[in-house]
């Protein structure tokens, strides 16, 4: 079985593009290439993709501790994402680099442990884009 999104582009002039979603039906992106090629009216799609990442493996560590009946009081992630120059000089993405900074209490610390050793394989898009993407993911308990 196979789940699908259905994501819509309408120009909007210059590189910017309205997207929306069958699946959410109210919801509304604005993307845009960063100045001078484009206007920086939103997020460029490398910005959306290390979005992507962050988003995923937060929700599956938050989901894993959650079933494991640990709670996270807090969590912080940033995510890094670098272009480089292939040898055509084309901007590729190099590699992500994820750090996370979950609060979670002393009393969960055998079940943040756990979870620590297997959220990640949850995430839909991290796993998918490692496929092609080096990521590398670093989480440290606040």
């Amino acid at each position: 079985m196979n789940e699908k999104i259905h994501a819509h582009f309408k120009h909007m002039g210059g590189y910017k593009f309205e997207i929306t979603y069958d699946e959410l039906p109210t919801a509304r992106i604005v993307s845009d290439e960063p100045a001078p090629i484009g206007e920086s009216a939103g997020p460029s799609a490398a910005m959306l993709l290390a979005s992507a990442v962050g988003h995923c493996l937060c929700s599956s560590l938050l989901f894993c501790l959650e079933k494991s009946r640990a709670k996270a009081t807090d969590l912080k992630t940033d995510v890094d994402l670098t272009l480089t120059r292939n040898e055509k000089g084309r901007w590729r993405i190099k590699e992500i680099k994820v750090k996370m900074k979950p609060t979670v209490a002393d009393v969960d610390r055998e079940k943040w442990e756990r979870c620590k050793g297997m959220f990640e394989d949850f995430c839909v898009v991290t796993a998918s884009v490692r496929e092609g993407i080096k990521v590398d993911v670093e989480v440290e308990k606040d």
